[in-house]
C-alpha cells in the first residue's frame, strides 16, 4: 500500500510546476501508449488537471486529469518538456 508520505510528495513536486509544459506517457492497457503533451492547468487534493494543447490530435484544447496514485503506480509518466526531467517520487 502507498504511504500517505509519498503522495503527498508527487503532489508537492506536481504543485510546483503548476503552468509548465509536460509530456504525458499513459498506459492505456495491452501495450498501448498514449504521448500526449500539454500544461499543468491546476491541482487539487487528489487529482491534476492538464490542459492537452496538441494541433495534431483530437484532443486539442481538452482537460485530461490524473490522480497523484497513478504517477505512483507508473500509470503515468510525468516530464518536463523543457529538460525531460521526470515529476514524481525523487
Amino acid at each position: 500500500m502507498a504511504s500517505k508520505n509519498s503522495l503527498s510528495l508527487i503532489k508537492r513536486n506536481v504543485d510546483n510546476h503548476v503552468g509548465e509544459r509536460v509530456v504525458l506517457k499513459a498506459n492505456k492497457g495491452r501495450k498501448r501508449i498514449s504521448i500526449r503533451e500539454g500544461v499543468i492547468e491546476k491541482t487539487y487534493p487528489s487529482i491534476f488537471v492538464v490542459r492537452i494543447d496538441s494541433d495534431v490530435t483530437e484532443d486539442a484544447g481538452r482537460a485530461v486529469s490524473y490522480s497523484y496514485c497513478d504517477i505512483l503506480t507508473n500509470s503515468i509518466e510525468v516530464y518536463l518538456h523543457k529538460d525531460n526531467m521526470k515529476i514524481g517520487c525523487m
